[in-house]
């Protein structure tokens, strides 16, 4: 292991990567992390399958709405020094730095790279909400950005705004500076690739004590139970779509029976490892997304492409106002919205910031900031431009179930909108197959996240840690779907989101402590 302790260093540490592990059973686990974040996990499933799930759901929707009102504009002024943090990142002298070392060379080329970060970051949320969101906008299903009158030409066009600044450089942004930090400490500095080894440079050895426990178990769980969240709403919304093109009909049994058949193909994912498992589904998922937003647009053609600019000119006009949290008429709208998504993608981060660092050594610091940050945003603008657009078409001339009844049904918004399009019944089924491959990415990317922090940093955790992760997500999801349905789902969701608080200040610290490493870095 490579050791900070050279003269251009500011620390030194004799810590070695899984010296704190036990190996037992099979397991290679760091003990009071996997023992303390399993026991957790296990106090929270017993109190759910012995409390009443409403109860629960309101409990943590009062403390999520308390935390949302309550710190707003710290969570918005956040997402905009991070989005500020990485583009002057990109034009600074740092950004020469190489992820690595100078002679690191890059282990996934740069099509595969992209395919694995976005499928692990964004591909399901934008299939379930690229759809329903510029619609709910549009028709002010909850409210309307800047409060515009809904159900007009200016709404059509800030509904595609206020939908790409919620999927475009802020949230990527926030993936990103978690990414970078821990790929610089784990790759550069030789440190364990643990959330923990990022605040190396302010903790100095308190990183390997009860400071860095703390920070670890945080992660896990907010990582296990986003995924969990995830799981329960996309079995959800997968059932749905069965039920619409086959009949079949769409209620528990069949949500269970998706969460079982993802999470076991999950487990074969994360059995099969890195290349051959998350890599390999991740070139499927792209490749499958990439033909239905062909087809989609093709058969949409006038208004998918009459859309594109729209898109782009409202994102980049509104970026400014909807970034302002001072003075909003719209408070309702951006608590619920704005606020509610940046708490989401911060509690997120942990998860998809280590995995996106794992696959990223090799490149320079402006190129990954680069492609993390620019080449998402600019796939999501293609991707909502054609599905939003066709959708509030639908919408504005009242055509379809959309058009007549507006947003009912989160889950079935797509597929309403292609029973309008020709080969409406493949379109479904290419979409169905779609949604279910990025579950399966995004299940057996986080697993080996949180096999590599309760291992200890190392990347490479025993196949059974590896069968145990994956398991004990769909176990989650799946309970919660069967004691309290929708509500507990719901209250996981609550629940995760409220610990987007203090990951905001993680995050923050995180910013300082990457350029006081980045200072000890011989350029």
């Amino acid at each position: 292991m490579k050791k900070i302790n050279d003269k251009y260093s500011i620390h030194n540490t004799d810590y070695s990567v899984g010296q704190d592990n036990i190996q037992k059973w099979g397991f290679d686990i760091h003990n009071p992390v996997f023992v303390i974040s399993t026991c957790l996990i296990l106090i929270f499933l017993t109190a759910t399958l012995v409390s009443d799930s409403a109860t629960a759901k309101a409990t943590l929707d009062g403390l999520k709405w308390d935390i949302i009102g309550t710190f707003d504009t710290l969570f918005i002024w956040a997402g905009n020094f991070f989005v500020i943090f990485c583009l002057a990142l990109i034009v600074s002298p740092y950004g020469k730095i190489r992820i690595g070392g100078k002679d690191a060379s890059p282990d996934h080329s740069t099509i595969s790279w992209l395919a694995m970060l976005f499928a692990a970051g964004m591909g399901i949320g934008l299939m379930f909400w690229s759809v329903a969101e510029p619609v709910a906008y549009l028709t002010g299903w909850y409210k309307t950005p800047l409060g515009v009158e809904p159900n007009t030409v200016e709404a059509a066009r800030m509904a595609m705004g206020a939908t790409m600044y919620h999927w475009g450089l802020h949230p990527w942004a926030i993936y990103g500076v978690v990414a970078l930090s821990l790929a610089f400490f784990a790759y550069n500095k030789g440190l364990p690739l643990s959330i923990r080894s990022i605040f190396y440079p302010i903790l100095g050895d308190r990183t390997w004590g009860w400071p860095g426990h703390v920070i670890d178990i945080l992660a896990v769980m907010a990582t296990l139970f986003g995924l969990a969240t995830s799981l329960g709403l996309g079995a959800q919304q997968a059932a749905a779509g069965i039920n619409h093109v086959f009949g079949i009909q769409g209620g528990l049994g069949l949500q269970i029976a998706v969460i079982i058949g993802v999470t076991a193909l999950a487990i074969i994912s994360v059995i099969r490892g890195l290349e051959g498992g998350v890599k390999l589904l991740s070139n499927i998922n792209m490749i499958v997304a990439f033909i239905l937003l062909i087809v989609v647009a093709m058969v949409g053609f006038a208004v998918a492409v009459g859309n594109l600019p729209t898109t782009i000119g409202a994102y980049f006009e509104n970026i400014i106002p909807l970034s302002n949290p001072h003075g909003r008429t719209d408070e309702a709208w951006f608590q619920g919205w704005t606020v509610f998504y940046w708490a989401w993608w911060i509690s997120w981060s942990p998860f998809v910031g280590m995995f996106i660092a794992r696959i990223s050594s090799g490149r320079t610091v402006r190129e990954f900031i680069t492609a993390v940050l620019l080449v998402p945003t600019f796939i999501t603008i293609i991707w909502m431009s054609i599905y939003g657009g066709i959708a509030i078409d639908q919408v504005l001339n009242g055509v379809g179930a959309l058009g007549t009844e507006g947003l009912t049904e989160v889950p079935l918004a797509m597929f309403q909108m292609f029973d309008q399009l020709p080969m409406s019944t493949l379109l479904s089924v290419i979409a169905i197959v779609l949604v279910l491959i990025f579950f399966i990415t995004s299940s057996d990317s986080g697993s080996l996240v949180i096999d590599s922090i309760t291992a200890g940093g190392k990347i490479d955790a025993p196949m059974p840690q590896r069968i145990y992760w994956a398991s004990l997500e769909g176990a989650i999801a799946a309970t919660l779907l069967w004691v309290g349905g929708t509500e507990a789902i719901q209250a996981l969701q609550a629940g995760a989101i409220s610990t987007g608080l203090p990951f905001t200040f993680v995050l923050l610290l995180m910013c300082v402590s990457l350029i006081m490493g980045f200072r000890t870095e011989k350029q």
